[in-house]
């Protein structure tokens, strides 16, 4: 038991970045955490199971068929979804325990996130077990049910929509990124439609996921950067908000509250001087992890 315990405490959040990033929800991440151990423990308990020669490669594999069934179990409520469909953001909070943390690096920028929902699942999951986690692609068809070259074509689309994106791989120095997210905060705070114009980029994009939560609210995309901020000073003013600085997914981003509870996070793309996407967060649904 000690062996396993020591087992666990190494590799579990492994299996919480594969689910978060496969499924895009941390109380999913959670769940497949979760059912993850209880697997490992009946193995463990099983007299007769071999001993494990890779157990992170056995445990990111486990996780990840669990979260490619659940991805597939979406598919159809997603579609039926009110308005874009957005990952949960993750927003550092220094009381989480470091080992309780989803691991923040270039695979959950909200950009790349973004462009990943746009994939099947096998895509996806290829993608991600392949680029980021290095698993083989023996291990991977094993996850997906398919063959191993069917595994690789399923990673290799997926790196090619990735690339078609642009996945915004541009990075600004986070200094001067933390200073727009600052201008952009004391902007909306003020009302300020010039402040917020002059923070984005002319061909700036806004979308906000509210899952039918706000009636009201953009169910497309708005561009421009008028009408960005146009639009989003019509859905925050008045409501008694404040917006502080965070970061949103590894960058800095937007926390909005209105008294004591988070109405909204904001995860911010940057390019040059500007803030070229805002991908807004408001569904309560989604939000319920945010400390």
């Amino acid at each position: 038991m000690t062996e396993f315990a020591d087992l666990w405490t190494t590799h579990r959040h492994v299996v919480r970045d594969v689910a978060y990033r496969v499924l895009g929800s941390v109380a999913e991440a959670e769940d497949v955490t979760q059912e993850t151990y209880l697997r490992l423990l009946a193995r463990d308990d099983d007299p007769h199971a071999a001993p494990l020669d890779d157990a992170r490669a056995w445990l990111v594999t486990v996780a990840s068929r669990l979260a490619i069934d659940r991805l597939r179990a979406h598919e159809h409520s997603r579609r039926a979804y009110v308005g874009p469909w957005l990952p949960e953001p993750i927003v550092t909070d220094d009381r989480i325990l470091p080992e309780d943390r989803i691991t923040l690096d270039d695979s959950v920028r909200m950009a790349l996130l973004v462009v990943l929902e746009q994939l099947t699942p096998a895509e996806r999951t290829a993608f991600l077990l392949h680029d980021v986690f290095d698993l083989d692609f023996d291990r991977i068809a094993d996850v997906l049910g398919v063959s191993p070259a069917a595994a690789r074509q399923s990673a290799s689309r997926a790196r090619r929509r990735v690339a078609a994106q642009g996945e915004a791989r541009f990075t600004v120095d986070p200094a001067a990124a933390r200073r727009l997210s600052e201008r952009f905060a004391a902007a909306a705070s003020d009302g300020d439609l010039e402040g917020l114009v002059a923070v984005l980029a002319t061909d700036a994009t806004g979308w906000f996921d509210s899952g039918g939560a706000y009636p009201g609210a953009p169910t497309e995309p708005v561009r421009g950067a008028e009408q960005v901020a146009r639009q989003f000073l019509a859905g925050v003013g008045g409501l008694g908000l404040e917006f502080r600085v965070a970061e949103v997914n590894g960058e800095p981003g937007v926390v909005v509250r209105r008294r004591d509870r988070i109405v909204s996070v904001l995860a911010l793309e940057f390019a040059g001087d500007r803030i070229a996407t805002i991908h807004g967060v408001g569904n309560p649904a989604k939000l319920g992890h945010v400390r």
